[in-house]
């Protein structure tokens, strides 16, 4: 399966890159007043644009001073972005605190990355070794994307989820480990709330088969008599039940 992942554009004039970084921050988050507002009261805008500078002190050979910075970055910010990581054009990181990049880790233009979002690697090996994001991905909130591996141009990452395999372009993925539950092509935002359940929609299915094998054996063994069957015992309604109860117990 061929993923569509586009490389990031090289940076262009200093002020025109500063530019798109605001425009970015304003298009994604309604939260966003201002300009000015965005430029001194954004952590995610800071942490990246503190990161272009210790990318091009570790492309140009001062490693050393480039992970000070990094370091720095972390600190003021709460986002670790190893300066051998590759940013792309407009890149939001929203809020971003615990936001972990790695240093083979490749991040398109345009991309959406919420707080607690780790793009880590899986070998101790040198190479490449971190995901490589297309253009227009969205990670959601505390999702790990990890190894080497491609997350296509648009693809969704929902919130909470393992990714550890390539993601084709448009599809969204959910859950530990990461499923794609979707290869539609969606302009609309991610919507955090509604992410579709894969584990809940297969039991759901097991669970009404079984109901049906169970009306059956009951017909076999007493044939002629009505099957009794109650509308609060209901298969699907023990397991929202089961489900919620989990999460409380959370």
């Amino acid at each position: 399966m061929k993923i569509d992942v586009t490389p990031p554009t090289p940076a262009g004039p200093l002020l025109t890159m500063i530019a798109e970084d605001v425009t970015a921050v304003m298009r994604n988050d309604p939260a966003a007043r201002s300009a000015l507002e965005v430029v001194t009261a954004y952590p995610g805008l800071h942490a990246i644009w503190l990161h272009r500078l210790a990318h091009t002190m570790w492309t140009g050979g001062q490693q050393t001073s480039a992970r000070l910075l990094s370091n720095l970055n972390r600190f003021l910010t709460g986002i670790e972005i190893h300066p051998g990581a590759v940013l792309g054009r407009k890149v939001f990181i929203d809020h971003g605190m615990g936001v972990v990049i790695g240093e083979t880790a490749i991040v398109g233009d345009g991309c959406l990355i919420y707080k607690g979002v780790v793009l880590g690697g899986t070998k101790l090996e040198p190479g490449k070794r971190h995901p490589t994001l297309g253009a227009g991905v969205v990670v959601g909130s505390n999702a790990c994307v990890l190894g080497n591996i491609q997350v296509g141009d648009r693809a969704r990452v929902g919130s909470g989820s393992v990714v550890v395999k390539d993601v084709p372009a448009d599809a969204t993925a959910v859950g530990v480990p990461g499923r794609i539950v979707s290869t539609v092509k969606n302009s609309a935002p991610l919507d955090h709330g509604a992410l579709p359940d894969p584990v809940a929609t297969v039991m759901r299915s097991l669970l009404t088969e079984l109901e049906g094998l169970k009306h059956r054996v009951e017909q076999l063994e007493h044939p002629g008599e009505p099957v009794a069957t109650s509308q609060d015992d209901h298969p699907h309604d023990q397991l929202d039940a089961i489900l919620f109860e989990g999460l409380n117990e959370r």
